[in-house]
């Protein structure tokens, strides 16, 4: 078992309690559902699978609800899929979703924002969706340091979410988003782009920013590569 894996543990620094837009809910089927993870999921996928590799460990950090991971284990069966998830109730939802791909791992504990997860963990692909924003930059800063760490050389780290430009939002939804999560919390909020790309070539990545719908960007983070890929 690789660090960083393992029970849970108390007051995770992943799991704030904060009121958001498009929470998940249970559908008919008893699954966890989130509005905006159904409709980024065809996005994400398009923009991924062109820089996947042909077998490995796919790393999600943070997988919420589990329909990121199935969609992707579905569409990929030849990787191997580790979703993981700090908070117990998501861990057995993300479970009950894959439970019939085969390719797909049980859900782990992981508190990305904990140092220490990275070491002795060897992933191909890492993956977060929507995650820096509900983080603090110095949680961030862990995140990215030891998703450094973990990723095998070539293998690729990708964050999709909001992101603000030169420090401002691009959109009034964004400006509206970014207001409410730094009333809630005020170290919270969404990151500017280009802070988290020089963080990433701090460490070694090559980055590409591909711009998403609902003014959105997927960040894809090469360890050890040269711009473009």
């Amino acid at each position: 078992m690789a660090e960083g894996f393992g029970s849970a543990r108390p007051q995770s620094a992943m799991i704030r309690r904060l009121n958001l837009p498009d929470s998940a809910e249970p559908d008919r089927e008893g699954l966890l559902h989130a509005p905006s993870a159904a409709r980024n999921q065809k996005p994400i996928l398009d923009a991924l699978g062109p820089h996947l590799p042909h077998g490995g460990l796919f790393l999600e950090v943070a997988s919420g609800t589990g329909q990121h991971v199935a969609a992707l284990a579905a569409e990929h069966p030849d990787l191997r899929f580790q979703p993981s998830e700090p908070d117990p109730v998501r861990r057995r939802a993300i479970d009950a979703r894959t439970r019939d791909l085969p390719n797909v791992a049980p859900a782990r504990y992981l508190d990305a924002c904990t140092p220490g997860w990275g070491r002795g963990l060897r992933a191909d692909v890492i993956l977060t969706v929507n995650l820096l924003h509900l983080i603090s930059d110095a949680e961030m800063a862990v995140l990215l340091d030891e998703a450094a760490q973990a990723i095998v050389p070539g293998g690729l780290l990708a964050i999709y979410g909001p992101f603000l430009r030169g420090g401002q939002a691009t959109s009034e939804g964004d400006a509206g988003f970014h207001m409410s999560l730094q009333r809630q919390d005020p170290s919270i909020g969404l990151k500017d782009a280009d802070l988290v790309v020089s963080v990433l070539q701090a460490l070694a990545f090559a980055v590409d920013i591909v711009p998403m719908p609902a003014n959105n960007l997927m960040l894809l983070a090469r360890s050890g590569s040269k711009p473009g890929f």
